[in-house]
């Protein structure tokens, strides 16, 4: 089985922060900041998902290959 590799699960990227100028000014529903705001939070929740997948344990086989160093020759 091939093993996973950090281009297999990348860090999600935060949304661009629209400009002022975006913004109508006429309160369109949803405003360009309404949806940013969205969307950080899905980026901050994506975010925090990542990191703990990042700190999980090694599986098990990834353990015993780890085990012991090996000699030098």
């Amino acid at each position: 089985m091939p093993r996973a590799t950090p281009q297999d699960d990348p860090q999600p990227v935060p949304p661009v922060q629209p400009d002022l100028d975006d913004c109508c000014h006429s309160g369109c529903n949803p405003c360009v900041f309404d949806l940013y705001d969205e969307a950080l939070e899905r980026y901050q929740t994506a975010l925090a998902q990542w990191q703990a997948r990042q700190k999980s344990p090694p599986t098990q086989a990834a353990q015993t290959r780890r085990g012991k160093p090996r000699a030098r020759r």
